[in-house]
């Protein structure tokens, strides 16, 4: 067992609630509100904006190379990749990138992504890391999960691009590598007595994210 499964049974009603909300289990069988999923994306590109600046400040952070690296690849992901498919799927909507950048942020993405800010720059880089491991990782289990379950079904769902994207070879190797990366730090720097604080904060973050799915549950309720 690595550190991302004993921080997940250590928080395993938070991570259930995160993974299992109701906004995956309607985007899985197709009954997601399109308007649910459009306040829930343009969020989630305000969201990615916050999580770049966290890879650089984990790079700052970094006294390795290899460490460096790591939070440049993770960089590299969010800026040229998850970015680009935010807009993509935006621009089916009328809005453009720079209307996406001057978007209100809402609570919801105040609060996760101030949160994993506090814990890179109050913390070190294991903190940074166990902070974003429910999101990088996160969504590559969710994703595989409903590209399993979907099968061949998912080459006409509504939210195929989505989907297809997390559960795709390339991100699915980037929640390889990170999940690698937590890893590695946590036989650098933790001690068991360590492990509870870490515990508590990869459940915070898990119960954020929840909250974030939630946001755009609401965001589809507040349009009707």
């Amino acid at each position: 067992m690595d550190i991302f499964d004993r921080l997940k049974a250590a928080a395993a009603a938070d991570w259930t609630s995160y993974v299992e909300h109701d906004f995956v289990r309607q985007m899985g069988d197709g009954s997601l509100p399109e308007a649910a999923f459009r306040t829930y994306l343009v969020q989630d590109y305000l969201f990615l904006i916050q999580f770049a600046r966290a890879y650089a400040l984990a790079t700052y952070k970094s006294r390795t190379l290899a460490d460096m690296r790591a939070a440049k690849a993770g960089l590299a992901t969010i800026l040229d990749v998850e970015m680009e498919l935010h807009v993509r799927l935006c621009e089916r909507w009328g809005l453009s990138a720079a209307q996406l950048e001057a978007t209100p942020e809402h609570r919801a993405t105040v609060a996760y992504t101030r949160f994993v800010l506090d814990c890179g720059v109050s913390g070190d880089l294991l903190d940074l890391h166990v902070a974003l491991a429910p999101c990088v990782v996160g969504y590559a289990e969710i994703a595989d999960r409903l590209a399993r379950v979907l099968g061949p079904a998912l080459a006409n769902h509504p939210y195929r691009d989505w989907i297809g994207e997390y559960a795709g070879g390339p991100y699915q190797k980037v929640a390889h590598d990170a999940r690698h990366h937590l890893d590695a730090l946590a036989s650098r720097a933790m001690t068991e007595a360590r492990f509870s604080e870490l515990a508590a904060l990869f459940g915070q973050a898990a119960r954020l994210e929840a909250d974030f799915w939630q946001m755009g549950l609401e965001g589809a309720q507040a349009r009707r």
